[in-house]
């Protein structure tokens, strides 16, 4: 298949009367092969590039991309082992110990596009990637890939750079190897940015999930083992934080696997997957269990409970498997697909059958499980109209000081409208008026908006819902976010928080975080909380000018301009000029976004430096205590 664009070209006036333009002919139009598509557009293949050190940037799409194939050898009933190895500069190398790829089309499967078999609905019934593109975009974007498979006593391998054969890298010949396949690449330096690493964490983490949803397959990587016995059951035990309300209710059928029970924290937690795909936005499948759990609950305890206290505190995982998933990107984090067979079953009927069937008998199998769940919904229920008078005082005052309220700057376009960039807005949260005064004047009105605090925030960390009304500015940033009753109606798609980089602005950071972390976690487990990062220094002499967001970009800035150029050091916000500050929060912004990678680490964290053991802290603090000289000032 041939990828066409179309170089687009612009009349642009003069005086009002003549036009120039560009030549808009037979030469305009351009043919794109497959490498040159893929490394044009990789973002269409792999999502975001990134530098590794987000768990969902491009260089961990690629590693899966390979680990996927392996998978659905071991989901077919080929191989019980993968072996994966990573170095310190980024070489990846997997190994399974499948059918191995036959000899004949392995250079078609590495670098033909629309090649494989999964177009073959007996031989990958229900397998992850169907599209023939995943292993080549892996080729495409590598300074240097090799595949080899072994198949009965042959083997044959073939090398390429970005995604060109290396001819004399060619080999063939007999093998004592068991087969399989091996795959191994290294992520292009001229795609990827320099300083690219894999980070070990987001690895196991994979290998977990592999090892969940694949039970009996055994993973290795970089010499550690892993694999599980009880699937999703596994999954839940590690991710919570606390001792369940009641035992996980665990229930498998044909190509489906559910998990779940109710912890104490906020609002709900899910873990999605499709085939083995880790759906972290959901999607139909997701949907449907959590519509069917409330609807078969309603009809086990003959009780028409809020859905809201049935979910409230759920923790859960679901696992299906379908034929010819449709997702709604390459990288596949959430499942478009409505239906799961040919005959045309919907996946909510499916999800919810499977629900309605096997919670009911497992139910009235565990009367104890049963009555510790309605404790939990009746616990819910309880705490919900015990804040309705709390709220009502709470939405009385946010209503006045939607006209009175200083504290927002609101932006005209919003995250829940239809507007065409809904997808743009952003509320910066600042510390005081200095703070925001530059955010408010540089920012895009149309899109940007600003909340501006007055102080510290409280700490409230082992609090009650209760102080999200009770406090006036906590309960004025919920309104402004609109997420009171769940993020259908979230009002902007970034939420941001812009401290100063200082003692004060760190722990305003973290307070704010904790508030979300406590109250709305599902705001950052969809990926909406960022902290803005805004530059540490201003290099300058006559001709240039450079911000810096490092000692090391400093001191490159500091070598670039020559002898003695002006060095400022940004105190605060409110020290950046208005006119500094458009180019901090435009195209160029720099956003670290906040993850709950794993809850149970990040609330132990929490407990430890914003709990009440005020003294362990403190001893903690001045035995690590280091002081560092500030270059610039000293």
């Amino acid at each position: 298949m041939r990828n066409f664009f179309v170089v687009i070209t612009l009349r642009l006036p003069y005086h009002g009367r003549a036009y120039y333009y560009m030549a808009y002919d037979e030469n305009s139009i351009k043919t794109l092969d497959w490498r040159e598509h893929i490394r044009m557009r990789p973002g269409m293949y792999i999502g975001k590039l990134g530098d590794g050190t987000s768990p969902d940037d491009g260089v961990y799409v690629l590693l899966k991309e390979v680990i996927d194939n392996s998978i659905d050898e071991f989901v077919m009933g080929f191989g019980k082992k993968i072996t994966i190895d990573v170095t310190p500069d980024g070489l990846c190398e997997v190994r399974d110990f499948g059918r191995g790829i036959p000899l004949g089309k392995l250079l078609d499967c590495a670098a033909k596009i629309n090649t494989g078999a999964k177009y073959d609905s007996d031989a990958f019934k229900k397998s992850v990637g169907l599209n023939g593109v995943g292993i080549k975009a892996v080729n495409a974007l590598s300074d240097f890939f090799e595949i080899q498979a072994y198949r009965d006593g042959e083997t044959r391998s073939y090398q390429f750079r970005r995604g060109e054969e290396v001819p004399k890298a060619r080999r063939k010949g007999g093998t004592d190897e068991p087969n399989g396949t091996r795959t191994a690449f290294h992520a292009d330096q001229e795609i990827f940015p320099a300083n690219t690493q894999f980070r070990p964490e987001y690895i196991e983490k994979m290998c977990r999930y592999y090892s969940y949803l694949n039970k009996g397959l055994v993973l290795h990587f970089n010499g550690r083992r892993y694999v599980s016995k009880n699937g999703l059951l596994d999954l839940l035990t590690e991710a919570m934080s606390e001792e369940p309300l009641y035992p996980i209710i665990h229930m498998e059928g044909h190509d489906i696997e559910v998990a779940f029970t109710h912890g104490s924290q906020y609002g709900e937690e899910h873990y999605s997957f499709v085939n083995g795909q880790h759906t972290t936005q959901g999607g139909t499948h997701q949907a449907a269990f959590r519509e069917a759990i409330v609807k078969t609950l309603r009809d086990f305890f003959k009780k028409n409970y809020e859905a809201a206290d049935i979910r409230s505190s759920l923790v859960a995982a679901i696992s299906i498997k379908v034929k010819e998933p449709v997702f709604e990107s390459q990288t596949k984090t959430k499942l478009g697909s409505n239906t799961i067979s040919p005959e045309g079953e919907t996946i909510r009927t499916f999800v919810g059958n499977f629900i309605a069937r096997e919670l009911d008998n497992y139910l009235h199998k565990n009367p104890e499980t049963a009555k510790a769940l309605e404790i939990k919904i009746k616990d819910a229920e309880r705490d919900r109209k015990e804040l309705s008078g709390i709220q009502k005082l709470a939405r009385e005052n946010a209503r006045k000081a939607k006209i009175h309220n200083k504290n927002l700057r609101d932006c005209r376009v919003h995250y829940n409208s239809r507007h065409a960039r809904a997808g743009e807005t952003t509320l910066f949260i600042t510390e005081g008026l200095s703070a925001s005064g530059s955010i408010t004047t540089a920012r895009d009105a149309e899109t940007q908006a600003v909340f501006s605090l007055r102080g510290k925030p409280l700490n409230s960390f082992g609090m009650s819902r209760k102080v999200v009304y009770e406090n006036e500015e906590f309960n004025f940033l919920q309104h402004a976010l609109n997420i009171e009753n769940g993020l259908e109606d979230l009002r902007y798609d970034k939420v941001v928080i812009a401290t100063d980089a200082d003692d004060d602005g760190m722990h305003i950071r973290i307070l704010l975080m904790t508030f979300f972390i406590q109250f709305f976690p599902e705001l950052i487990r969809e990926g909406h909380l960022f902290i803005l990062q805004t530059p540490l220094f201003r290099v300058r002499n006559k001709q240039q000018t450079i911000y810096c967001y490092s000692d090391s970009e400093r001191e490159a800035a500091i070598a670039l301009l020559g002898k003695n150029p002006e060095i400022t050091r940004f105190k605060g916000l409110g020290e950046i000029s208005p006119d500094e500050f458009k180019a901090f929060i435009g195209e160029g912004m720099r956003l670290d976004r906040v993850r709950l990678e794993d809850s149970h680490k990040v609330k132990e964290l929490l407990a430890f430096y914003m709990g009440k053991n005020t003294r362990e802290r403190q001893e903690y603090i001045l035995e690590n205590l280091r002081v560092e000289l500030d270059p610039v000032m000293d």
